[in-house]
């Protein structure tokens, strides 16, 4: 087959039915357009599939949709020569072979099942591509089921209760669950290991269009019906996946080059019992928020570092103020939906500000796991169609920034330092980063009240150094509520000052972003992990064998689709251990079938 980019039709090309969300893809159009690129009469073309669709907005007389195409010709023969012909046109390419096939197939004798601990996007797929490949994988999810979790969550958001293993970060699906479900990703991938997680999607109840969306979204409700999907799925290929289970101790054997694990021991929060679970391959899929099992990984000697993240505030407009800046006077059509948007500031004191999962038409949730603290994050469903816009507006930090000092660990970890006091000058604890979270969200607790409430301030005043005393024409959508004040002293004075200076650039770039009545909600301290966990080329740790950091809790991931990516290409590297194959590159294809 034949891909072709950049093919472009205007707006008023693409047909829309509102009713029914449905877009119906202007196939004559686009077969006129390839045939011409080619120089061929379009009844040669025999087959035309959509692979990307994108929306050009540069020329504000005329928004253009932007194509990528996959064609099939009536006489396949001819392909070769009209590749040949177009050799030196970058927009002129065969199309790469995309499909996955597994490194192998399990063995009869399989002497331990592979474990998978956490059961969000990354842990998900890590397990589907086991059972495909015949290695009944066993899932010990800490949290319950997506909708015994749902409900525990709306139970915080409504009746300030929360359960701190059954929330926003726990439980079946993952923190990316309870987000904007954005399946995009800036990742490489030259095995198209993403379109494979997109296809399991769709298999499983995500809309077709995720397939070939520019920034493809899926939204709450619908990511809860392909998640229980793909949990049969497992199940029915032998898998098994045990909910409410949580690791609280690895067992580990051996030396240097001779140690590897051995053994989990599982909690059943359930019941209260614990058990050990035999095992020499794990994988550990932890969230960014698993701050106990990073803290065990430590006292055990698992590699792990002290990484950068970033610490903020969400802030909301109103999504007419951004569709009218990202559109102009196509705002509101149909078809392009809620715009997003993408900015970053470098402020003059070197602090870099973005915008960070930025979610149209969606809501502010309050996405702590730990009683007493504080943390935002923002929330879509698939529609896009809440009143509100609302994104992380974050300052980058280093581990520099962190606390380094017993009495902080103290604090943080119940007394235990963890050999801080210690530590060689210069050098950063790995969980100092944890520490640092801890602080800022039991601060934003304080802020709020006491009672869940987020501490807020309108932009205006945050630009202004003034308190706010209520909302402004901007209803705040984060739940349980807003206490109005001053935000200054809620992150680090740096951070307060790259903001202050990011917004009105910010406002050049988007008009109305700075707006006084746009809200600014606080804290966000969950963007990524405070910790990475080293991993080898063979996908363990570096450390310990049989041990496979994976997702975002260990750095390799940030999102739902990066994570998926990086469960399959763990569950790919488990496999070949077992089977004692090679692991497959980052560049090569997969061999073998099952």
């Amino acid at each position: 087959m034949i891909r072709l980019a950049e093919l472009k039709l205007p707006l008023s090309a693409l047909e829309y039915h509102p009713e029914n969300h449905t877009e119906f893809l202007p196939e004559a159009r686009l077969r006129a357009l390839a045939a011409e690129r080619l120089g061929i009469a379009a009844d040669a073309i025999a087959q035309l599939h959509v692979f990307k669709r994108s929306f050009d907005a540069r020329q504000k007389t005329e928004l253009l949709a932007v194509y990528i195409v996959d064609i099939r010709l009536v006489d396949e023969s001819q392909e070769a020569a009209l590749l040949a012909q177009f050799d030196d046109h970058s927009h002129v390419n065969p199309t790469p072979d995309m499909t996955w096939t597994p490194v192998g197939h399990a063995p009869a004798d399989l002497k331990h099942r592979p474990v998978v601990v956490g059961f969000g996007p990354c842990g998900m797929f890590a397990a589907l591509v086991l059972a495909q490949m015949g290695f009944k994988p066993i899932v010990l999810e800490r949290g319950k089921t997506v909708r015994e979790r749902t409900k525990d969550t709306w139970r915080l958001w409504r009746k300030r209760e929360l359960t701190p293993e059954s929330n926003v970060q726990f439980g079946e699906g993952g923190a990316g669950t309870f987000s904007d479900g954005k399946l995009y990703s800036q990742i490489k991938d030259p095995r198209y290991l993403g379109r494979k997680v997109l296809t399991e999607f769709v298999t499983y109840g995500a809309p077709e269009e995720i397939l070939y969306a520019a920034h493809p979204h899926i939204g709450t409700f619908k990511l809860v019906k392909l998640v229980e999907g793909i949990r049969e799925e497992i199940c029915r290929l032998g898998g098994e996946i045990r909910f409410e289970s949580k690791v609280t101790d690895i067992t580990i054997e051996g030396e240097g080059d001779a140690r590897k694990v051995s053994a989990l021991q599982v909690l059943n929060q359930a019941t209260g019992d614990s058990y050990t679970l035999t095992t020499d391959q794990v994988v550990m899929a932890l969230g960014h928020s698993a701050r106990d099992t990073f803290t065990m990984f430590y006292e055990r000697g698992v590699y792990m570092e002290a990484k950068p993240f970033s610490i903020g505030f969400r802030i909301e407009h109103p999504q007419s103020v951004i569709d009218q800046a990202r559109w102009g006077k196509f705002a509101g059509h149909p078809f392009l939906g809620a715009a997003d948007y993408k900015l970053v500031h470098h402020a003059k004191n070197g602090r870099a500000v973005y915008s960070f999962c930025m979610c149209p038409g969606g809501t502010v949730v309050a996405a702590t796991s730990e009683p007493e603290r504080v943390v935002t994050n923002g929330m879509s469903q698939y529609s896009r169609a809440e009143r509100n816009a609302n994104a992380g507006m974050v300052c980058a930090i280093e581990p520099s920034d962190y606390p380094q000092d017993a009495k902080s660990f103290a604090w943080a970890f119940d007394g235990k330092t963890f050999g801080v006091e210690n530590q060689a000058p210069g050098s950063y604890h790995p969980l100092s980063g944890v520490v640092f979270q801890r602080q800022l969200e039991s601060k934003a607790y304080l802020l709020g009240g006491r009672n869940y409430n987020a501490p807020g301030q309108l932009v205006g005043d945050f630009v202004a150094g003034n308190a706010s005393a209520d909302v402004g024409g901007v209803p705040p959508s984060y739940k349980p509520g807003i206490t109005w004040g001053n935000l200054h002293h809620a992150l680090p004075a740096f951070a307060i000052e790259a903001m202050r200076e990011a917004l009105p650039a910010f406002g050049k770039k988007i008009r109305g972003y700075d707006m006084h009545d746009a809200v600014l909600t606080g804290v966000e301290t969950r963007t990524s992990s405070p910790v990475k966990i080293a991993r080898g080329a063979n996908f363990q740790s570096v450390n310990t064998r049989g041990l496979y950091p994976a997702g975002e809790g260990a750095s390799y991931a940030g999102g739902i689709l990066s994570a998926g990516v990086d469960g399959i290409k763990v569950g790919e590297a488990v496999a070949a251990a077992i089977l004692g194959v090679e692991v497959p590159s980052s560049g090569m294809r997969n061999s073998g079938a099952y």
